[in-house]
């Protein structure tokens, strides 16, 4: 090995490049190990442009990575699909505020050079996050990198929008949806939940007739400007003879009547409910039911209209507490009450989202049926399969999906109107001249915009080459593309995005291709700090992946979150965790070491013939961590399979292979060329060290030779019984030797000469063994027996009894102590038993102190049986 010790970030920075610069990664990189129908696809979730790499994105690639890295080297076709996400909002978001900072708007400047400022900045950021992706050594398919607005996939948004239009499945129509007063329409899921210490509000509502009042209860005074009606339970006694009654709306003369609708809980507030169809998504339903008026008192930026009065002009939330101060004034409040209740807030600006009635785009519920019955009928198979549950609860309650952003970044709407003849039609062109039905040139086109997730559903196949037409063909996909990697194979993303992306995948996927999308769905957990807080930056927890790239390398932190990712559990993250598997790189690098002590290249193991005793136990092992790490990897269980490959290499093949290696020297060569295979079975975790070691061990380097990551994977498993039996017994003698050793004060010195009794062994068993057992155990000579050696201190283990005679040795001063060891428990003993044996004592002790007395004394004549029966076995 080269004098200069390894150094992450220069290794790993050369290899990357070498191996995206010859096209490892793409389709064809591991050409000539690919087996007939061996095809496996993978599709990055594309992360937003804005973006920048968290510990998040770090696990869901690396899993994404390691899966993939396993498949190419496994021979299969392997396709994973790059590609960055134009995230509408959030995108628009950045560019907003670099408007305002420049003292301008996108209102000013106008739709078309606000579009060209967004292509500016996704230019300067979406290579932000593929190079930081680059640090972490993932290897997709760089070539085939798409953009969810770039041209193909355009072209291919707009196919699927004109072809659900054109069967009725995507419709436009007054509904209410989730509006945010910044954002504007959302989706049921881009609402944030939280609890919220608000009021309630105990309000008069008169009779028309002056006869008295209704009290009724409210947590957003400021929208009874739009109540159409007072509603109470048709069955509550209380309110029955109100029915029909009108009621005239305080600070208003507008008059309304009080209904009945078993939707009412009489058990909670007044058991009175204003009625606000156009405000609340539960009055909308009861506004249908009982034809009332729905009347809108803001705008889209919550400004209040000409409905509320001397109010209009105030913004919604802030005008709550001046509409509350004159009901006061007015004598309209009876009282006010602290209510904890939860309200939604717009997933990217954290405002309080309104429940809108607002000319919107839907994809009705029903494109999702097929789709929901193939799940469950096993079509595609979640891990951990408890998520099916999850899924399912979601799309029991599907409602139609709003897919219009009041916007100006993304696919805007294809869809176009006729101005004189009121005609609409959808339309695969990026631009219409002139109406189909009256052929006037007065026309427009929506100008809202899809919602991001609209395009990202398509991702498993338009970036197949579905819908894309002939852009960039054999460059960014092929003809054949469709057939090899349609379903995908596998998808390994965050739980988070379960309702947002994947369910929405499979939906569309499955109507516009006829299968599911997916074989089999991989959800993760999240990756929390090591006392199990989630990270937040308000914590200050936030663990960087490139901090931790640079501090400890990409390997350590990939074999950190993979040996920490068991299904369905989240992942703490701790410096200590990188700190051990900076260990294991240690642990690998100074085993390459001791192998170049001896012998300085290594061959392979394919073809070659190992022969000693030795080897063919390390041979055997290796062929069984092979197994349990392919077993694993099938399932993804990938916590397991880097625990079972770091098991072999660390308790195995260094703790004893290399150590056993120091009684066979000829054994060497064999084992240089096991290490070397186990590189191959480690490298999808651990790429770069991998590599290195690989070429150090074979007197290459990648420079002029081929990379480890396209050379088959460790597939033999077959294991050597009887192999495998005798290193178990010599290991045991060792392990016997050296505990019958610490009794004596010898612990690292050598001895003179052992007794090993082993029932039924050969003399040529025997013979074999013995050399282990000198070097390890550090003995001039090693006797076999049949019966027990007197005058001798023994160990009595799993498979073997040895015998370390005490006729040379002086014993006197371990007696000694032994013996005092032995009074000092006694007085111990005598103590804690006092004690328990004492009522008085046990009557009045709290019972965990009786508890940890009970758990000394155990542990007290524990350590005595121990002390005497070595005391027993010096003196015999």
């Amino acid at each position: 090995m080269s004098e200069k010790s390894y150094e992450p970030s220069i290794t790993e920075d050369t290899f990357y490049k070498i191996w995206e610069e010859r096209g490892y990664f793409e389709v064809d990189g591991n050409k000539a190990i690919q087996e007939d129908a061996k095809n496996f696809s993978i599709m990055m979730p594309p992360p937003n442009v804005t973006g920048r790499l968290h510990i998040g994105h770090a696990l869901t690639f690396t899993l994404q990575d390691i899966i993939t890295r396993y498949k190419r080297m496994d021979g299969y076709k392997t396709l994973w699909q790059p590609g960055t996400d134009h995230a509408g909002i959030a995108t628009q978001n950045v560019v907003e505020k670099q408007l305002l900072a420049e003292g301008t708007t996108k209102e000013e400047i106008g739709r078309e050079e606000f579009l060209k400022r967004a292509w500016a900045w996704k230019e300067e950021s979406a290579g932000i996050m593929t190079s930081q992706l680059r640090k972490m050594g993932v290897s997709p398919a760089w070539k085939r990198e798409r953009f969810t607005m770039d041209e193909g996939l355009q072209k291919s948004v707009k196919e699927a929008f004109v072809h659900l239009y054109n069967q009725g499945l995507i419709v436009r129509g007054n509904y209410m949806v989730n509006w945010c007063t910044h954002d504007g329409a959302l989706s049921d899921i881009e609402v944030e939940h939280e609890d919220h210490d608000g009021k309630f509000y105990h309000i008069k509502y008169p009779f028309a007739d002056g006869s008295g009042f209704v009290e009724v209860a409210t947590t957003r005074p400021e929208t009874y400007f739009g109540d159409t009606a007072v509603m109470v339970h048709p069955d509550d006694e209380r309110y029955k003879h109100l029915i029909g009654k009108k009621i005239r709306l305080p600070l208003t003369n507008r008059e309304v009547a009080i209904i009945a609708d078993e939707h009412v809980d009489m058990t909670f507030g007044t058991g009175v409910v204003k009625v606000t169809p156009a405000h609340d998504q539960n009055d909308y339903e009861v506004g249908k039911r009982h034809d009332l008026e729905f009347i809108t008192v803001f705008d889209e930026k919550g400004i209040l209209n000409e409905y509320a009065g001397e109010f209009q002009g105030l913004e919604r939330l802030e005008a709550r507490e001046i509409i509350v101060k004159k009901l006061e004034s007015e004598g309209f409040v009876v009282k006010i009450e602290d209510h904890k209740h939860q309200v939604g807030h717009c997933y990217r600006c954290k405002n309080i989202v309104e429940p809108y009635i607002s000319r919107q785009w839907f994809v009705r519920s029903e494109v999702a049926k097929k789709s929901i019955e193939k799940t469950n009928n096993g079509e595609a198979k979640f891990f951990p399969p408890h998520w099916i549950n999850s899924y399912n609860s979601w799309m029991g309650d599907l409602r139609d999906w709003c897919i219009s952003r009041q916007l100006w970044w993304g696919h805007q709407i294809p869809v176009f109107y006729c101005d004189d003849c009121e005609h609409e039609w959808a339309s695969l062109k990026d631009s219409e001249h002139e109406c189909p039905k009256c052929a006037s040139k007065n026309i427009h086109q929506d100008p809202d915009v899809l919602d991001t997730w609209f395009s990202s559903a398509l991702w498993p196949f338009s970036t197949l080459g579905w819908g894309n037409g002939d852009v960039e063909m054999d460059k960014l996909f092929t003809s054949q593309d469709m057939k090899d990697f349609y379903p995908n194979s596998l998808l390994i993303t965050g739980f988070d995005i379960l309702f947002f992306w994947v369910a929405r995948m499979m939906m569309m996927g499955e109507s516009f291709m006829g299968e599911l999308p997916f074989n089999h769905i991989y959800l993760h957990a999240l990756v929390r700090d090591e006392n199990g807080q989630k990270m937040s930056k308000s914590k200050g927890n936030v663990i960087d992946p490139l901090d931790m790239v640079e501090k400890y390398s990409a390997d350590i932190l990939r074999f950190t979150l993979a040996i920490s990712a068991a299904q369905g559990r989240d992942i703490r993250m701790s410096t200590d965790k990188l700190e051990q598997n900076r260990n294991f790189t240690n642990k690998l690098y100074n085993a390459a070491k001791f192998l170049q002590m001896n012998v300085d290249t290594f061959p392979d193991l394919k073809g070659f013939c190992v022969e000693s005793s030795l080897g063919r136990y390390m041979l055997s092992r290796l062929n069984v961590a092979t197994a349990e790490v392919r077993s694993c990897m099938d399932e993804y269980r990938f916590n397991d399979a880097a625990t079972a490959v770091y098991r072999f290499i660390w308790n195995e093949f260094c703790d004893w292979g290399i150590e056993l290696s120091k009684a066979d020297k000829g054994a060497i060569v064999e084992l240089g060329a096991i290490f070397k295979e186990s590189m191959k079975l480690l490298h999808p975790f651990m790429p770069f060290i991998t590599e290195y070691l690989y070429h150090e061990l074979s007197g290459t380097n990648l420079e002029n030779a081929d990379s480890v990551m396209i050379m088959k994977y460790p597939h033999k498993t077959k294991k050597r019984l009887k192999d495998e039996a005798r290193f178990e017994i010599i290991m045991d003698v060792i392990i016997s030797v050296r505990r019958a050793k610490v009794l004596v004060d010898l612990a690292n010195q050598k001895i003179e000469k052992v007794y090993v009794k082993i029932d039924g062994i050969s003399y040529e068993e025997q013979e074999l063994m013995k050399p282990f057992i000198l070097k390890l155990a550090k003995v001039d000579v090693v006797e076999f027996t049949d019966s027990k050696v007197e005058n001798a201190v023994s160990d009595i283990s799993q498979k073997c009894e040895t015998f370390i005679p005490t006729q040379s040795i002086d014993l006197t001063s371990i007696i000694n102590r032994l013996t005092k060891q032995d009074e000092k428990l006694q007085k111990e003993i005598d103590k804690l038993g006092g004690m328990l044996n004492n009522e008085r004592f046990v009557a009045n002790a709290p019972e965990e102190v009786l508890a940890k007395n009970r758990e000394l004394l155990a542990d007290a004549q524990s350590k005595q049986a121990k002390v005497i029966e070595q005391l027993n076995s010096l003196k015999n």
